[in-house]
């Protein structure tokens, strides 16, 4: 697998289909696994983190705050008609030997487009689908299916998209940005809200550099795990030293991920 450098300080991403498993992944061990449901077989990330861990999420599964074992980020099919995905991902996560709480993710994006980054001992995998993205204040404004224009030089404002092709328009592509991010030290219950506030805010800035004029899709989610053993952190805002981090390697794996979809979309 070859790897090169990240656009930001130390951080690193994957350039290969199949993002895992990384070399540079020391805590986020994600494997590739499969499961299948009426609609065929697909493929999901599954990461056993084992005890040890708090985590924040806005996952269908898992969600919330607390101790979690394992995340399970599952590719389904667009036109997947479910309306239990909590027990669904509970039963993929359970078919591969996941006992105890998890936090489940669930996405109509490749999962093995994903992307990973790591920065400063902070590691993130994004998988993103961006086909119905658009800004989360922008009520007169449905969401749209894009497709985007090349990204503008960092010093120039970036042009809108332009308009996907009447087919594209027609039947929209679903899709969600997912990120995980694990962290090797413990955080403040503050600075686990924090933490997601500043995740989101570097994926908003990765979207931008890669050329969408969106705040991201509108079935989006992240999950942050840390450490629950050692001193707490009590900062996880950008400019702090963790959250800075954070911050690097999301916006280094998300813009890889949406990268990889522009081009797909695009050719």
């Amino acid at each position: 697998m070859q790897v090169a450098s990240g656009a930001a300080g130390s951080a690193t991403a994957l350039r290969c289909r199949v993002p895992i498993p990384h070399p540079d992944a020391a805590l986020l061990r994600a494997l590739l696994v499969q499961h299948e449901d009426a609609s065929g077989t697909w493929p999901a990330l599954l990461w056993r983190a084992g005890d040890g861990w708090q985590m924040i999420s806005s996952a269908v599964l898992g969600g919330g705050t607390g101790p979690r074992t394992w995340v399970l980020n599952a590719q389904v099919g667009h036109g997947y008609t479910r309306l239990d995905p909590d027990r669904h991902l509970t039963e993929i996560a359970q078919r591969h030997g996941m006992t105890g709480r998890g936090v489940g993710l669930m996405t109509a994006a490749r999962v093995t487009e994903g992307a990973f980054a790591t920065d400063g001992g902070v590691e993130a995998l994004v998988t993103a689908g961006i086909g119905v993205c658009g800004w989360a204040a922008d009520p007169a404004t449905p969401a749209r299916d894009t497709v985007p224009t090349p990204p503008a030089p960092a010093a120039t404002v970036l042009a809108p998209p332009a308009p996907a092709a009447a087919a594209d328009r027609a039947m929209p592509v679903p899709g969600t940005i997912n990120i995980v991010v694990a962290l090797p030290v413990a955080l403040s219950p503050a600075a686990m809200v924090n933490a997601v506030a500043t995740a989101t805010e570097a994926k908003v800035q990765a979207l931008l550099d890669a050329g969408f004029d969106a705040s991201g899709t509108p079935t989006d989610a992240v999950c942050v795990a840390a450490r629950e053993a050692g001193e707490e952190v009590l900062f996880c805002g950008p400019r702090s030293e963790w959250g800075s981090r954070l911050a690097r390697a999301v916006h280094t794996a998300t813009l890889e991920a949406a990268l990889r979809y522009r081009a797909r979309r695009l050719s």
